[in-house]
């Protein structure tokens, strides 16, 4: 998780956001732009625990 970039994962998800609310975004483009922002959530759920455990072992020391 140390390369991971919360900050790039927020910024293309809100990217996917807009082209999926966009009329003109065909469905098989929605279908993998919503599977992208799956996998996407995933990666930051995983990398806040991460920063979340770490925090909370700071202050158990």
């Amino acid at each position: 998780m140390e390369d991971f970039d919360y900050q790039k994962a927020v910024a293309a998800l809100e990217e996917i956001a807009k082209k999926v609310e966009d009329p003109s975004t065909g469905l098989e483009d929605i279908d993998r732009y919503v599977k992208q922002s799956g996998e996407l959530v995933a990666k930051c759920r995983a990398y806040l625990r991460t920063v979340r455990d770490k925090v909370d072992s700071a202050f158990e020391e």
